[in-house]
């Protein structure tokens, strides 16, 4: 069974594998930068361990490989029968990391 964590930043919850990247909320640092990540929620592996809210102890370790913008998002607001429009555009800061390894 591959060893996997689930961890919290950015007020969202990921299932993180070591060796993965994902792209989470923006965080402060720079490209090649080490960051740890220590809300950690569940460890599975041989053994799954849960905590209660977070691990004691459990980190997450990974390295930011890219810093960026997501695709615009359209914001339009509609109301039927008055001429009301409002068209609104926004891109949200991600900054992309790749797991390096998960230590409880």
């Amino acid at each position: 069974m591959a060893k996997f964590a689930v961890i919290e930043t950015g007020g969202k919850q990921y299932k993180v594998k070591e060796g993965e990247k994902i792209k989470v909320e923006k965080l402060d640092g720079e490209t090649g930068k080490s960051i740890s990540f220590d809300k950690v929620l569940l460890v599975a592996g041989e053994k799954t361990e849960i905590g209660h809210p977070y691990l004691k102890g459990a980190t997450v370790e990974a390295v930011i490989s890219s810093v960026g913008r997501s695709e615009k998002k359209i914001i339009f607001r509609y109301h039927s029968k008055t001429r009301y429009r409002k068209l609104k555009g926004h891109r949200q800061h991600y900054t992309e990391v790749t797991v390096g390894s998960i230590k409880i």
